[in-house]
């Protein structure tokens, strides 16, 4: 059955890697922890990517909702 909600969505993708793409550009790639109501994420064993190049690897980070423009199962 095919997700009805937004937040519906997102629990379907808990624990597995997510694509997070930023109004600047940047893009997150990592294990989806949580979320709430306002599209605040947590991301962990993350790659940060800018113009599609790894520039750095983190463990846990947090993302307001509000910077996300896209989210994408990988």
């Amino acid at each position: 059955m095919e997700p009805a909600r937004p937040l519906d969505a997102l629990n379907k993708a808990r624990d597995k890697r997510i694509i997070v793409e930023l109004k600047n550009n940047k893009q997150y790639i990592g294990k989806l922890k949580s979320f709430d109501i306002h599209i605040n994420v947590v991301i962990e064993d993350v790659e940060e990517r800018v113009n599609g190049e790894v520039t750095r690897k983190l463990n846990t980070i947090f993302i307001r909702g509000d910077t996300i423009t896209v989210i994408s199962t990988e």
